[in-house]
């Protein structure tokens, strides 16, 4: 974990790796419990007989839980401790790469594109690849986009 504890410190940071989270298990109910939240209960995700009859042999993770999963998993890479709020802002890009498995792990990789100011603090462009654990492919890669306000 690697604390920026201002905001120049994070623009000194700019074009660099700032690190890699742990990795975190996608399981059946972790994908079961995404599906009852949203109310996307398709049999690629939720049915593991059909699915196992399917293109990838079993279940896989819904994109935008993959997507969701982002949040807490930067938050282990990185904090700005001159920020008293953290707010997401958006996602610039999203693309879904490759599907992550049911009973697979996966982590992220943030590097920090660009830092800018903005009233009360900065917005910071972060690109974050995450990872699946044995594969080349990542599942997805998001420039994601935070402001940090003092």
């Amino acid at each position: 974990m690697i604390d920026f504890p201002d905001f120049d410190s994070l623009r000194a940071a700019v074009g660099t790796e700032i690190g890699v989270s742990d990795w975190i298990g996608i399981d059946q109910q972790r994908i079961d419990t995404f599906a009852d939240a949203t109310g996307d209960h398709q049999w690629i995700h939720v049915d593991a007989e059909r699915a196992a009859a399917g293109p990838y042999g079993r279940t896989i993770a819904h994109g935008f839980l993959t997507l969701s999963l982002i949040v807490p998993l930067t938050g282990q890479i990185m904090t700005v401790g001159a920020a008293r709020l953290a707010v997401n802002y958006g996602l610039d890009k999203v693309r879904f790469i490759n599907p992550v498995p049911v009973d697979s792990r996966i982590r992220a990789r943030l590097a920090l594109d660009d830092v800018s100011d903005v009233p009360g603090g900065v917005q910071a462009r972060r690109t974050v690849t995450v990872e699946i654990d044995g594969t080349d492919k990542p599942a997805c890669v998001a420039v994601s986009i935070a402001r940090y306000l003092s």
